[in-house]
């Protein structure tokens, strides 16, 4: 496995050994020791899976602390472009982000630490997004940046994505109150 550092400390690039043949393919996707070598010391407690049509944008999610979430993402079938953006007020990245296009083909990971927000927007039908998560879901403690946000600028490569309600809605990064350090 290699690691590959982005423009933004502790956002990294996961490129597995994928060991091919006339019968397919095989590569470890987590491998907890590994992991660990490479400074990925985390408990991964929760699983998500989803299913998009091409055009369909989900995020800039988070959740707050105490329920923060670390995420180890992958596509199983078909391709992102995956975004993230650094929340953390004492980092010298605040408020900058960082973009990896996850295919079925390149098998990429994406490790997301706690303290970044999160999203994607998919690039092809019927894409199968997977991700391990540090902590468990809970409502009352996520949250949103908005998708085109004017100060964050991030270039999705679409102008006019599929949306939730929530998403739609999501407030905007001028005057937020980051709850990381």
């Amino acid at each position: 496995m290699e690691i590959i550092k982005t423009k933004i400390p502790d956002l990294l690039i996961i490129k597995p050994s994928v060991f091919k043949d006339d019968r397919g393919y095989f590569f470890e996707s987590y491998n907890k020791g590994k992991f660990i070598e490479q400074g990925i010391d985390q408990n991964f407690v929760q699983d998500n899976e989803s299913k998009s049509a091409k055009g369909v944008l989900r995020g800039l999610h988070f959740q707050k602390p105490p329920f923060a979430q670390g995420k180890l993402v992958r596509v199983m079938k078909g391709a992102v472009l995956d975004v993230a953006v650094d929340l953390r007020r004492k980092s010298p990245t605040y408020g900058q982000w960082a973009s990896i296009e996850l295919t079925e083909e390149n098998k990429f990971m994406y490790w997301i630490p706690p303290g970044f927000a999160h999203g994607f927007v998919t690039l092809e039908d019927d894409t199968v997004f997977f991700y391990k998560c540090t902590n468990v879901y809970h409502k009352e403690s996520e949250s949103a940046i908005r998708w085109n946000d004017p100060i964050l600028n991030i270039d999705w490569g679409i102008d006019s994505p599929i949306l939730s309600e929530k998403d739609k809605i999501a407030p905007l990064f001028q005057g937020f109150d980051s709850p990381f350090l």
